[in-house]
Order: structure tokens, then sequence, then C-alpha cells
């Protein structure tokens, strides 16, 4: 069991849905409506989509920009595990993007009736998540890109996986489907119920 305060949470693919933002802005912005979720195989889009690199980019920097019409949805189940993580301790996003203003402002509105303290931190880069998870002392990381998990393990963080179609390759980590099944690995303090 994992204690609230040592684990921490990407958004992208896992708070956020980001991967649904970036086909409805395909759909209403640049009329691609052939292309489905399931059709996300690889975390490098321009690797598994029928799509001009240059439109990818596009829809990319405008979802990191906040610069788009669409709702930016939550991951079925997000909002209420991490409200119940939130309201026995602080909460951490760390993201690779490059820009925090835009996601850190979703996160709050998204989580906007806990009390606790939000911290959304954006790296830049995955390969400096594992500094500011140990700056935090954090243990337990859930991510959803495979990279980042094995960089992670590299430096003593356990990776949680969340099951995406772009994950589907072997890897020596601990996976979950749902939110639910992340519930169930935290150990609330039992007067939280």
């Amino acid at each position: 069991m994992i204690a609230p305060k040592h684990i921490a949470f990407d958004i992208d693919g896992v708070f956020a849905d980001t991967p649904g933002l970036f086909l409805e802005i395909a759909r209403t912005e640049y009329g691609i409506n052939h292309i489905r979720y399931e059709d996300i195989t690889k975390y490098f889009l321009e690797e598994c989509l029928d799509i001009n690199p240059d439109v990818i980019g596009e829809i990319l920097s405008k979802i990191v920009e906040g610069d788009f019409q669409a709702e930016l949805k939550p991951v079925e189940g997000a909002v209420e595990v991490l409200s119940e993580v939130g309201r026995v301790g602080p909460l951490l996003f760390v993201t690779a993007r490059s820009k925090v203003s835009p996601i850190r402002t979703w996160v709050h509105e998204m989580l906007a009736p806990l009390r606790s303290d939000i911290k959304v931190v954006a790296t830049g880069t995955f390969d400096k998540k594992a500094e500011v998870l140990k700056e935090h002392d954090i243990q337990y990381f859930v991510d959803d890109c495979l990279d980042v998990c094995f960089t992670l393990r590299e430096h003593g963080i356990t990776p949680i996986v969340l099951a995406q179609p772009w994950n589907r390759e072997p890897h020596p980590f601990q996976e979950v489907n749902t939110w639910a099944e992340i519930k169930g690995l935290i150990d609330f303090p039992s007067s939280h119920f």
C-alpha cells in the first residue's frame, strides 16, 4: 500500500484526457474524422497517425498553449480519486510540458473544492521528472509513457503504468486500467472514510 504523500501523478493521458482533446481539435478545426482513440498506438503521434506531421505539431502546440475551444476533460474517475488523495495531503503533478500555466489552471479548476496544497511542475522534458519527484520525496509515480517509467526506475522511483493504447508493449511495471485500481493501491487513513 502507498502512503498518499509518496505518490504523484502525470497529467496528459493520466489525469487529463489530452488524446481525446487532440482528436476533438483534429475533427473540429482540421476536418480530420478518420482517427480514433485506439489508433494512437505510439506515444509519438507521427509514428502511428496518418496525419501530416505539421498538423500534428499545430494541434499539440494549441494544447500546450491552451489555445483551443474544445473541452479538455479528465480521465474517467480521476477527479474523484485525486480529490480523496488531496483531502489527506498535498497533491503533486509533474508534466513534461514546457509551459505550466494553462495546464496548472485546468488542474486547479478540476480540483477546485480541495483545500489542500496542489502543485503542478512542468519539467520541459520527461527525463527531468525523476529529479522533481526525488525533491518531493515521491516514491511512486503514475504515468502513461513507458520511456518515463524506465527512467524513473533507474532513479529508484516505482512507476505505475496507466494502461493506454500507446503503452501496450511488454514492460516490467505494475499496471492499472482505471482510477479505481489506482485508489486501491493507496493506503488512506481509516478516519478518512
